[in-house]
Order: structure tokens, then sequence, then C-alpha cells
């Protein structure tokens, strides 16, 4: 199982306290910029990951667990229109511009599975396909 960053964080000041003599505020210090050193490079490994994943194809920014913006660079589960329109898009403007077809949900897929499974069993779809025929039998006007 992979360490978190407080971990390795510790185990790091520890063993530079091991060979060096550090007073506590010393110990205190360099825990803070070991951890943001960490965190940096976490960060930059993360963004390099999604830059690689991104060019090869837009539609990889859509994964299991996150959909990744490709005008900011952030994850989300779900890329709203009012996330959208900070970068002065729709929904629609934004599918175009990356070329991600239209009927692609911009929400990561286990949440695509969750509504779609919880739409089934509230009949919904029975429930449209009933209204639908209903308003085609209406006289017009």
């Amino acid at each position: 199982m992979a360490k978190s960053l407080v971990e390795m964080c510790a185990e790091i000041v520890a063993a530079q306290a091991g060979h060096t003599r550090l007073t506590s505020e010393e110990i205190g210090d360099s825990l803070r910029q070991v951890f943001r050193t960490l965190l940096d490079v976490q960060r930059t490994g993360q963004d390099a990951e999604v830059e690689e994943a991104v060019s090869r194809d837009p539609q990889s920014s859509i994964q299991r667990n996150q959909v990744i913006c490709l005008e900011c660079g952030k994850s989300f589960k779900l890329l709203s229109n009012r996330h959208l329109a900070l970068h002065n898009l729709t929904p629609r403007e934004y599918k175009q511009k990356h070329g991600i077809r239209m009927t692609q949900a911009l929400s990561a897929r286990t949440l695509s599975q969750r509504r779609r499974k919880l739409a089934k069993e509230l009949g919904m779809g029975k429930q449209l396909a009933e209204w639908r025929a209903e308003r085609k039998q209406r006289p017009a006007g």
C-alpha cells in the first residue's frame, strides 16, 4: 500500500534528525518544508499524467472516478454548467472545442452508471415513453 505524504514526510525528517541534532522548532520547520516539497512533487507528477492522457485523446479526460477539465486541468466528478461558465463556455461549446461526442456526459463514469441505475429503478424511461405517447395523442392547439 502506498504511503501518505505525511508518513513519508515523517520518515524523511526522522532520518534527518537521526543524523543531525535538531531542536523542536527546527523539526517543525523541517516537517513543513519537506511536506510542501513532497506536495509539489506529487502535483507535478499528476499534472504530467493528465497532460499526457489528454494530449493523446480528449475523450480520455472522462475517466472512471473523475473528469478532468481540459481548460484548467482540475479534476471533478462532474463538469457543471457553472464551472464551464467560468471558462466562458457552454457544455456544447466545450465538447465542440475539444472534439468530445455531443452524447457524452461530462461526468465521471461511475456517476453516470449510478444515475442510469437509479433512473431504471424509478422507471423513468417508462414514464417518459408514456408521456410522449399521451402528448402524441393530444390534438394540436
